[in-house]
């Protein structure tokens, strides 16, 4: 039986992306600009996000791509956002169909229909990606922001900048702990995701998860869920300084959700934790499994 040190590694380990997946990726990225391309003038395109920084968990889904437009697409800046999504969905359905595609905040996501068996597996393909319209605006990024009918400052390649800072700082641990909890997250006894979006999760843990890792990812779990349940009514910027609040989806209600929900969680870390202090691994590897989801190993 496996250790409950070594079963951490070995989940961490199997929500690393791996090579087959970058070029599924890539694949999907070049694929979906070709269409767009017809329709737009595209500057250039890229994979950012999550999946960019190495924080994206299994199974991929929504992989973030930035289309960066050109000149000829100034028109659309001086207009309501939905403009764009709109334009950038129409195009999507002439390849994909209306019911794979699907009009976001931010993004259109496209859903390639991949299916994800038991364990969490799509035989190293994407599911989803969601593409982003934007506009350069010097070293910066302008997108769309449907909720507010303006368009977002952002700036993906500071958000990788503070997420590779944080994981030095926790002893190059920090990413592979975020994957965990993010895949926490989207287990599917949750139904809906309780914290949103996946980002907030990232942000928390910029300022949350400090002071060195300390050498076990049961009990550095256990802090930061606390921490969690503690702080997710707070308002969480950019940590760009440029677009709308991390936390601006997370509306009262949707806060008390995850507060009960998190409740749980803090509660079944502790039984966890417990049945490996009573010595029953075997135990605490299932317990471990049933609060992460199948990627969670038992051996």
């Amino acid at each position: 039986m496996i250790s409950l040190p070594d079963a951490f590694k070995k989940f961490k380990s199997r929500l690393e992306l791996n090579e087959s997946e970058r070029q599924n990726a890539s694949k999907r990225q070049k694929e979906v600009r070709e269409h767009l391309d017809k329709a737009f003038q595209i500057d250039r395109s890229f994979l950012t996000g999550s999946y960019a920084r190495w924080t994206k968990s299994k199974p991929l889904k929504d992989v973030d791509i930035f289309f960066v437009l050109g000149k000829d697409e100034d028109h659309y800046r001086d207009k309501h956002p939905d403009k764009i999504l709109t334009a950038f969905y129409d195009k999507l359905i002439d390849v994909y169909g209306s019911s794979a595609v699907k009009k976001q905040g931010r993004s259109v996501g496209v859903d390639f229909g991949v299916v994800v068996d038991s364990d969490d597996n799509t035989d190293y393909r994407v599911v989803s990606v969601d593409a982003v319209p934007a506009f350069a605006n010097g070293d910066d990024y302008e997108i769309p922001n449907n909720t507010t009918g303006k368009w977002m400052g952002t700036n993906p390649e500071i958000h990788a900048q503070k997420a590779v800072a944080a994981h030095q700082a926790y002893g190059n641990e920090w990413k592979g702990l975020v994957r965990m909890v993010k895949y926490w997250n989207q287990n599917v006894r949750h139904g809906e995701k309780p914290i949103k979006p996946s980002f907030l999760i990232e942000v928390m843990a910029m300022e949350c998860l400090h002071g060195g890792w300390g050498g076990s990812h049961d009990r550095e779990i256990q802090a930061f869920f606390a921490t969690l349940r503690d702080r997710i009514h707070e308002d969480w910027p950019d940590p760009a300084g440029l677009g709308s609040s991390v936390s601006d989806r997370m509306d009262a209600a949707m806060v008390t959700r995850a507060q009960t929900i998190l409740d749980q969680a803090n509660r079944d870390i502790a039984a966890a934790i417990h049945l490996a202090r009573q010595g029953k691994n075997g135990d605490a590897l299932k317990a471990w499994r049933s609060f992460f989801g199948p990627k969670f190993p038992l051996s």
